[in-house]
């Protein structure tokens, strides 16, 4: 074990050692000014400006050539372009405009993709084009996703969700909407919404996967649905036992209450102590994230124990950061992880890849954009250790910090799309009139 850490040590710093000219090098060139400013690219769609992009090229930033991972560094020095809620809200008015120019009546669809569908629960609260383009990176016509928006939201990010569910026949609005709030069981309670409707739609999908508005994904369909083959019906989720700080989430009854922050209302700690959870529970912790089998998820929607539970939690702190890593341990659930098994943590679950601030330069190389609430917004030169560390979507991804990112992001997963493409027969996508 000793001898393993040490030669992963060796390894972090032979790497540290080679990036550190690159990093030199960087700094000196965009503290000189001697990188030229990529031009802006307005993406334009039926005569309307979407978002913009940049003319660098993703393939020589993925082999961390120091001139054009340096003019992503330049562009973040200037003041970035707002995107519009209002510009997707034009587009998706024309909905056969809006399928043909965004490319989802072009996917094309392998016999094993058509016998594996997936489901995806995506709630969101702002930043519509950016939820477009995490939509568009996942889509696959034989995939099934509902939309949960918080009813919080804009009316213009609203409208343009709505626009999305009304052009795609599979992408739905979650018939019941919560007003979301950080930390609280209104969270969980998004998602589980978007899985009851799940379970009712004619798609009859192998795994649900959760995500949020600054997620990507860093598979193709037809590589995410390999993976999850190789699952066979056992889930991917963080599962750990929790320590003493994280034990004080749910020993103690939470109420909701008016907050002057962006939050608007948090869950704040009384000195009222929680019973034990019901049915001798034994409590994990974990993540917000998950993959899911049907059969797990439709035990959920059955089982009084759960149910139970669920109800315990309702009045924890972040009830989706110990719900779901509790409900896999259960005796008998489906796909179930023994309680005597280790722990999984976030690194060895592909669900969801989280750079830490307080575990770089320990667990992963630090952070090249920026943090907010001690998580890494990935920058441009994390490219190439984002695709190749082995998880399946990464967090967190915002075109305020760093677009770049997400524009080689889509480059990379399109690359692989059409060169998949190029080798099958069988295609089928939506024709111009948004159908199937």
């Amino acid at each position: 074990m000793k001898t393993g850490f040490l030669g992963l040590k060796r390894k972090f710093f032979t790497s540290l050692l080679l990036l550190l000219p690159l990093c030199v090098y960087l700094l000196i060139c965009v503290r000189n000014s001697y990188l030229s400013e990529p031009s802006l690219i307005p993406v334009v769609l039926n005569g309307i400006q979407a978002y913009s992009t940049y003319n660098l090229d993703c393939s020589a930033i993925y082999d961390m050539d120091p001139m054009e991972v340096g003019k992503s560094l330049v562009v973040r020095r200037t003041h970035l372009p707002q995107e519009s809620d209002e510009s997707l809200i034009k587009l998706t008015s024309d909905c056969q405009a809006f399928v043909r120019v965004r490319g989802y009546d072009s996917r094309c669809v392998s016999e094993v993709e058509k016998d594996f569908p997936l489901a995806y629960s995506m709630v969101v609260h702002k930043s519509a084009w950016m939820v477009e383009r995490v939509l568009r990176a996942v889509y696959s016509p034989n995939n099934i996703v509902c939309i949960h928006y918080d009813l919080k939201s804009s009316f213009q990010f609203i409208s343009a969700m709505e626009g999305l569910a009304r052009c795609l026949p599979n992408v739905f609005i979650a018939s019941q909407r919560e007003a979301v709030y950080y930390a609280s069981f209104s969270r969980l309670k998004a998602d589980l919404n978007c899985l009851s409707d799940l379970l009712r739609s004619e798609v009859k999908w192998k795994y649900v996967i959760n995500l949020c508005g600054q997620d990507f994904p860093l598979r193709s369909n037809i590589e995410l649905v390999s993976e999850l083959k190789n699952l066979n019906g056992s889930n991917m989720l963080e599962t750990s036992r929790p320590s003493e700080y994280k034990k004080g989430r749910f020993t103690f009854h939470y109420e909701l209450k008016d907050s002057n922050n962006e939050y608007h209302k948090v869950p704040v700690k009384t000195d009222q102590k929680k019973k034990p959870p019901p049915n001798g529970i034994q409590m994990f912790t974990g993540n917000a994230y998950f993959v899911l089998s049907r059969e797990l998820v439709d035990y959920i929607h059955r089982s009084e124990v759960v149910k139970e539970f669920l109800a315990w939690s309702e009045d924890t702190y972040s009830p989706d950061e110990h719900f779901w890593a509790t409900l896999v341990r259960m005796p008998g659930v489906p796909g179930e992880v023994a309680r005597s098994a280790p722990d999984i943590t976030d690194l060895m679950s592909k669900t969801r890849l989280v750079k830490w601030e307080y575990l770089e330069e320990s667990l992963y190389p630090r952070c090249t954009g920026t943090h907010v609430r001690s998580v890494c917004i990935y920058g441009t030169a994390e490219l190439r250790w984002l695709l190749n560390y082995g998880h399946w979507f990464a967090n967190k991804f915002d075109t305020k910090v760093d677009p770049i990112l997400v524009q080689c992001l889509e480059q990379k997963l399109e690359e692989k799309r059409k060169a998949f493409q190029a080798v099958t027969t069988d295609c089928q996508g939506l024709n111009s009139s948004g159908n199937l």
